[in-house]
């Protein structure tokens, strides 16, 4: 659903990464970077969530298996190289914080900006602290450091960090930088020991948030506590054979199938959707799928036009899950994407299409208690 717009001249604010006091410019090494150790993201003591096959894949942060690169549609592929849902965790007690990246290329996105695009969000102990992201000059070989914190005076304390990756650009993540004498523990453990695994569209990937940590997975994953797998697939949430299968290679929590209008016509949806409930059935015969039919589109209810074909597509979607229930499935439910953001949220909507900040945060609010209820023991 949402493609990458290009426009001819890309106009960047870019963030105060230095107290202002330092007169540097913000995306530049500090003064006094001579006292941070860099940590590769290799490095046993850092934990990579949200990209289930990283070890398979070698450290690379892809969230399809490498092993599929030819068997996937290269728009697929495409998206999958952007890392969307995946988190670095650890906890440290530094007095410094510090990201080396380097992208492929600048940001080009006209409904979503440079922070949405390519930001990398720094939470600690919860709370939203900075991003750092890339510019006009982002190319192969170009690396930005970014100091996220620098807390001279304060005591040493342990404080857990979560840095989320980008959810529009493919990112080489160089470093963690740290102070020389600074302790790096693992991660706090999750809620539960399986992630929640969403399969979808653009919406799903994140468009249109400003930033990485506001994407509605990110915030129920805070939320919940809960690890997640985020395959959203910008344009291409189809729900073809490969994907099913893929996506059932997971042991999950819950599997949210959020996708259904990258198909278009009513008829492609019917081709598939059926059978990619049926080929994660056969494998998590008693896994919880949570079903989403399309959430509220400005341009359905104008007079006149041409409506898109989504009401006939969200009955479609409640008449399998009726379907299989009927048949004995009882952990399969269905959600209305209406009441999760419908025709009085218009406001909640970037671009008539994809949700903003506020429209994901109505998302999670809204989908927590089901999850909660579905993910009790």
């Amino acid at each position: 659903m949402l493609k990458a717009l290009r426009s001819v001249m890309v106009t960047l604010v870019i963030s105060n990464a230095l107290p202002a006091a330092r007169g540097a410019n913000p995306q530049a090494p500090h003064p006094e970077a001579s006292t941070v150790q860099w940590i590769a993201l290799s490095d046993p003591r850092l934990e990579v969530d949200g990209l289930f096959w990283y070890k398979q894949n070698g450290g690379a942060l892809n969230r399809l298996p490498l092993r599929m690169k030819d068997k996937i549609s290269p728009p697929v592929w495409e998206q999958a190289s952007c890392p969307s849902g995946a988190r670095i965790r650890f906890r440290t007690d530094t007095k410094v914080l510090a990201i080396r990246l380097e992208y492929p290329s600048p940001p080009d996105m006209l409904n979503l900006h440079a922070m949405g695009q390519t930001g990398v969000d720094l939470y600690v102990d919860g709370k939203y602290r900075a991003t750092a992201f890339a510019d006009t000059k982002a190319s192969p070989g170009h690396t930005y450091e970014r100091e996220y914190f620098r807390f001279e005076k304060e005591p040493r304390m342990e404080r857990e960090v979560v840095l989320y990756l980008p959810i529009y650009k493919p990112v080489k993540v160089l470093g963690i930088g740290i102070d020389s004498a600074a302790r790096v523990l693992p991660a706090r453990a999750f809620s539960m020991q399986k992630p929640v695994v969403f399969y979808g569209t653009s919406i799903t990937q994140g468009g249109c948030a400003s930033r990485p940590g506001l994407s509605y997975t990110a915030l129920l994953g805070r939320m919940l506590n809960s690890d997640f797998v985020d395959l959203g697939f910008s344009g291409q949430g189809l729900g073809l054979t490969e994907e099913a299968q893929l996506v059932s290679e997971i042991d999950a929590a819950c599997f949210v199938l959020d996708y259904g209008v990258n198909n278009m016509t009513l008829e492609s949806l019917q081709k598939v959707y059926l059978p990619f409930l049926q080929t994660i059935r056969s494998k998590h015969p008693d896994t919880p799928i949570l079903a989403i039919t399309p959430i509220y589109e400005s341009r359905e209810f104008w007079p006149g036009g041409n409506p898109p074909p989504w009401e006939a597509m969200r009955a479609h979607i409640r008449s399998v899950v009726k379907q299989l229930r009927e048949a004995g499935d009882r952990h399969l439910e269905v959600i209305d994407g209406t009441d999760l953001l419908g025709p009085a949220d218009g406001d909640a909507l970037a671009d008539g299409t994809h949700p903003n900040d506020y429209g994901f945060r109505l998302m999670a609010e809204r989908l927590a208690p089901r999850l909660r209820r579905l993910l009790a023991p």
